[in-house]
């Protein structure tokens, strides 16, 4: 017999699709596709949107920041090279209204800018609150603001009335709708006041001793700006103090890492749904090679030759591989509109189109699913010998071959490590599930061995006895179908907790009675009024600690400046003065990672570990700190771990004493301030001093992106699921006739149907149970290890999850083997019988 492979191919692939049985293999690997290429797009897309919008969001092409005015050499090189330039000048002020109007006061953030702002984006301003919002080139006119809309609403003005800002007195004018470079920094959660820079000098808001952040901001042709910013880094790197060229990441770290952390997110399930479709094309393909053994002895027998079968098999897996591929990019590509609208405010919405690349890692995938899993036990087919067509005992399936296995195996875990966006996510994700398999395969090995000794058969009812005989007679096939079991209750366990813990950590960060209110500037004799003035008015929990002013000198006797360090973030923080505190008790909030915090230590220091490793110190290390021209030496004792998103006092450097004598310091105070109105204006009235920030509206900021988070992993969440479940079917239904022959055989010499379903019914219950306390158990691990690594949260494993985990694996294996087994004790004992032997 004579015929082409392709032609076979062609003519395989079509019985099979009618048959249904390549039904399971597409969609498997239609999910995997799906769910990555979703997640893929998504990300494409919003890079290929930080990078178009990256001016934008700087307000030019390129930014310098300094603490000073920028020296005029930068100004000269910028109009040297043809750059425009604008100038801007931020700070932190408190604006108040006239007395006639209540005298309340605000913190706000006062930006000064002058004609030309801003050279990239567009400034939104209206005309009142809620009246429509148009771009504009204007600036503030003389004597006039404008301002955001929650300072009017804070202390009681509307457009077109007075706000006086340090000895100035200016008109609202207008309303700013978006600010394109109004960044993330602390300050610049105040609500924003904007005026001309003529008018500065009227306000007398700047002295000698304040701390201004000056911008300049250059706009121009793509080569010009590189040389700028290219000469502008050398001038830096020379010695030029306190000069900052911002970049993206450097302007705008708020957002990215936002996004970052929600990509993480999106990638986890994502990587669970193409690991738990991994291991459904395995055992599908297993059973598709199985039910085709008797075909392809056949085909031996009419002359076909090995090179001829396998050539055809590859062919119609190479078919449909891409069509399962396409089919997943097509619904990726959908579901993808659903992240950009569930992350809406997160993202633009009008983000460019995506590149091809996530097209070709979905195709490439669902290839390397099929061609790594799927066709390693088809391509056994080709080496079924041509006797079996009379002896049914020869040419059964073998264990894959360990170097095909590999070479896949790595191939897809490449794949994998590239999807997962992050090194670290990918190697717990990847290493944990070929890890669990390991452990899966040992443990169900040896519980099957246990399980045949532990039975008693002369005293075990008979549908136990048989259910025992039934898992130990085929150990091997039950150590594959624990461990497949265990890996999609793994996945889906691991996505439970994912949802209800790691989330849950993640909601804590900023819990419901997180601080909202910032104090600074409390003066020593005002403290203890201060805080008896909280607690009157309801505040019972707030963080209280000296702050205090210093500049680090020297470590371990030697001087330093920003020329020992190589790191631009070590150079600002030696060129600046820290915000040092004391307390004789560790903060509850800090966690103590190296050393020892000891009480009322005199001469000892804890230190932030971040900074610690910024700087290269280490336990043991001895400080010198310059705080007001007294000099103090002290030696590190503690490490501490800080949380800077928790929204509580937090510090640097802190001594671990009641008391630092002869030192200048003021106090700030982090509280949740009641919903009394007019709390704040009255705190302000009593302290007129201090310095009060509303947190409020960043924190419900935080709590809206976790939301759109969750909603988006929540969604990709029903791939995964459906993986899952396509993994459990898969499982269950693996051994379907095998099964099938065993109970006709029992059925032939007197088994009734109750007894067969009691029997079949106790081997799932049995294979469930251990397979959901296996996952459980890893994937409780699993996600420790992704709470502590890679998200940073804090999270305790519960010990009733393997007991759920263990229940709810028998009933998912009993759920599947219902409906997957289901006409194995409805088929006439003769027509299986027939099968068998035909």
């Amino acid at each position: 017999m004579k015929l082409s492979f392709f032609a076979l191919g062609w003519r395989t692939l079509w019985r099979d699709v009618r048959s249904g049985e390549l039904r399971l293999l597409i969609l498997a690997v239609t999910l995997a596709v799906a769910a990555l290429t979703a997640v893929g797009f998504f990300a494409d897309r919003l890079q290929g949107g930080l990078q178009r919008d990256a001016r934008q969001l700087l307000g030019g092409d390129a930014v310098v920041s300094s603490d000073n005015p920028p020296p005029e050499a930068f100004e000269a090189q910028a109009r040297t090279l043809g750059l425009q330039v604008v100038h801007m000048l931020g700070f932190p002020t408190m604006a108040r209204a006239s007395d006639a109007q209540g005298g309340a006061a605000k913190l706000v953030a006062l930006k000064v800018v002058e004609p030309g702002y801003p050279l990239r984006g567009s400034l939104r301003v209206s005309s009142a609150p809620d009246a429509p919002d148009a771009a504009t080139k204007d600036t503030p006119a003389a004597g006039k603001a404008w301002v955001d809309a929650a300072l009017l609403e804070a202390i009681g003005l509307n457009v077109g009335d007075p706000l006086l800002l340090g000895e100035g007195r200016f008109t609202v004018d207008r309303i700013i709708v978006m600010e394109p470079d109004r960044g993330g920094g602390f300050m610049n959660f105040a609500p924003r006041v904007m005026i001309s820079k003529p008018d500065l000098a009227a306000t007398g808001l700047v002295q000698p001793a304040s701390r201004l952040n000056y911008r300049m901001a250059v706009a121009g042709n793509e080569p010009a700006v590189k040389r700028f910013v290219d000469w502008a880094d050398a001038q830096v790197k020379g010695g030029v103090r306190g000069v900052r060229v911002e970049s993206l990441q450097s302007g705008r770290p708020e957002m990215s890492q936002t996004l970052d952390r929600a990509q993480k997110f999106l990638s986890l399930v994502a990587l669970l749904a193409a690991l738990l479709s991994a291991v459904a094309v395995a055992l599908a393909a297993r059973a598709f090679a199985a039910n085709h053994l008797d075909d392809c002895a056949m085909l031996r027998v009419l002359g076909l030759s090995q090179r001829t079968i396998a050539s055809a098999y590859a062919f119609e897996f190479a078919l449909v591989g891409l069509f399962a591929s396409g089919l997943g990019v097509a619904l990726g590509f959908g579901v993808h509109y659903l992240f950009v609208a569930l992350l809406a405010g997160l993202v633009d919405a009008a983000l460019p189109a995506a590149s091809l690349w996530p097209v070709v890692l979905g195709v490439g995938m669902g290839l390397t699913l099929l061609m790594a899993f799927g066709l390693p036990p088809v391509l056994q087919l080709a080496q079924v010998p041509a006797l079996r067509v009379i002896r049914r005992d020869v040419g059964n399936l073998r264990p894959a071959s360990l170097g095909v296995l590999a070479i896949g195996v790595a191939g897809f875990a490449a794949l994998l490590m590239t999807v997962s966006s992050d090194l670290l996510l990918g190697l717990i994700a990847v290493g944990g599930f070929a890890g669990a398999v390991l452990v899966f395969a040992a443990l169900s090995w040896v519980a099957v061995k246990v399980l045949r000794k532990s039975v008693n058969e002369a005293t075990a009812p008979r549908w136990l006895v048989l259910a025992t005989r039934q898992i130990s007679a085929r150990p091997a096939y039950t150590v594959v179908q624990v461990s497949a079991l265990s890996v999609g209750l793994l996945a889906l366990v691991l996505l439970v907790l994912l949802r209800t813990d790691l989330i849950s950590s993640w909601r804590k960060a900023t819990p419901p009675d997180a601080p909202n209110r910032f104090v600074i500037n409390v003066m020593p004799e005002q403290s203890d009024a201060f805080q008896k003035a909280l607690t009157d008015s309801g505040v019972t929990k707030f963080d209280w600690y000296p702050m205090i002013r210093g500049r680090l000198v020297a470590v371990n006797g030697k001087e330093i400046s920003p020329d020992n360090f190589t790191e631009d973030r070590a150079k600002r923080l030696v060129d600046r003065e820290f915000n040092l505190s004391h307390s004789s008790k560790n903060p509850p909030h800090n966690l103590i990672v190296g050393g020892q915090w000891t009480e009322d230590e005199e001469g000892a220091v804890s230190v932030e570990e971040g900074i610690a490793k910024t700087l290269n110190l280490k336990l043991g290390d001895s400080l010198r700190f310059d705080i007001g021209g007294m000099q103090t030496e002290s030696k590190i004792t503690s490490l501490r771990k800080v949380d800077w998103g928790s929204m509580r006092a937090n510090f640097f450097v802190m001594y671990p004493v009641g008391v630092l004598k002869d030192v200048p310091s003021t106090y700030m105070g982090a509280f949740k301030a009641p919903e009394t109105k007019g709390f704040d204006n009255a705190l302000v009235r009593a302290f007129p001093n201090i310095t009060n920030v509303d947190m409020t509206s960043t924190i419900n900021q935080v709590q809206r992106v976790l939301d759109q988070v969750i909603r988006a992993v929540e969604f990709l969440f029903g791939f995964t699921l459906a993986a899952g479940l396509v993994v459990l079917f898969a499982a269950v239904t693996a051994t379907r006739e095998d099964r099938a022959r065993e109970f006709a055989i029992m059925r032939a010499v007197g088994a009734g149907s109750s007894l067969l379903r009691q029997v079949q019914r106790t081997e799932l219950v049995g294979v469930g149970l251990l397979a959901g306390f296996l996952a459980s158990v890893v994937a409780a691990a699993v996600g420790w290890a992704l709470a502590r690594f890679v998200f940073e949260f804090d999270w305790t494993v519960q010990l009733w999850v393997p007991l759920v985990g263990a229940l709810a694996g028998a009933v998912l294996a009993l759920a599947a083997g219902w409906w997957g087994l289901r006409d194995v004790l409805r088929r006439p004992v003769v027509e299986t019988l027939r099968r068998a032997a035909s």
